[in-house]
């Protein structure tokens, strides 16, 4: 009813609203959040904390601004955008043959990839430096797992470094399935540049690549650039991409894939 005032947002609806707000400006301002929120200038700073505790902002004196080269550790990333997350994997594993190798990059969007593969797929080798891709994929008998070595980098639940990079410059796959912290004109990027390495070797070492990435991931920096577009086979995603990304994956050749809700899993499905 008109006039009613209007109700109290709860913390984790305020932490949403603030990341939000960071997407469509680059920085926020104390006093400009506590007005929107319609609570105290404190609250707003415990807020801010937290979520700069969280990676998910940098903190600044008097506010926030877009991190650059952060991302919530893998854990955090498992439980967002669940849904498009399985709709981009059962569009992704459709394009997948029998007998084809496949490189997998970490990541929370390609373990969706990987656990989709185990219901889904026959008869293939997968090569990857991610626990969590090699637990669900080893539960399908027909599928060769390949972990490659490394150090194990406990926030993202994979192996890195120059080891990792080196056995993969050893084989040759049909296809790679890589992940990203952002896409822009220039390419796909990662927040950390070691994981960036291992992801433009699985490139390199693909006859295919595909990148599977949600809209959030659209028109984000983050330090490090992995490829170009033009060495892309195809995005896989969840909502058309605007210009100007959507330009630049045209220039490249980019195939775009968008997985419309039909590509969900049936209700009851593994998630």
């Amino acid at each position: 009813m008109t006039g009613e005032p209007e109700p109290r947002l709860s913390k984790t609806q305020r932490h949403e609203r603030i990341v939000a707000e960071l997407r469509a400006a680059p920085t926020l301002r104390v006093a400009q959040l506590a007005a929107e929120l319609g609570v105290s200038t404190e609250t707003v700073r415990r807020d801010l904390d937290e979520l700069g505790e969280r990676g998910l902002i940098s903190r600044t004196y008097g506010g926030a601004v877009r991190p650059l080269t952060s991302e919530p550790a893998i854990r955090e990333r498992h439980a967002m955008m669940v849904e498009e997350r399985q709709r981009i994997a059962t569009a992704t594993v459709r394009l997948i043959r029998p007998r084809e190798v496949v490189l997998i990059g970490a990541g929370a969007t390609t373990v969706h990839v990987a656990r989709r593969m185990a219901a889904d797929c026959r008869d293939i080798t997968a090569i990857t430096h991610s626990f969590g891709a090699a637990t669900v994929l080893s539960s399908n008998p027909t599928i060769t797992v390949i972990m490659t070595p490394g150090r194990y980098d406990a926030m993202e639940g994979c192996l890195l470094g120059p080891e990792t990079t080196a056995f993969l410059a050893g084989y040759h796959a049909n296809r790679a399935i890589l992940g990203a912290t952002g896409l822009t004109v220039d390419g796909p990027c990662d927040a950390s540049p070691l994981a960036a390495a291992v992801y433009r070797a699985m490139l390199e070492r693909a006859a295919f690549t595909m990148i599977v990435a949600d809209h959030r991931k659209f028109d984000q920096r983050a330090v490090a650039i992995y490829g170009r577009w033009a060495e892309i086979g195809a995005l896989v995603t969840d909502r058309e991409p605007q210009a100007p990304l959507g330009d630049a994956l045209a220039r490249g050749g980019v195939e775009v894939i968008v997985a419309d809700r039909r590509s969900a899993p049936a209700q009851g499905s593994e998630a």
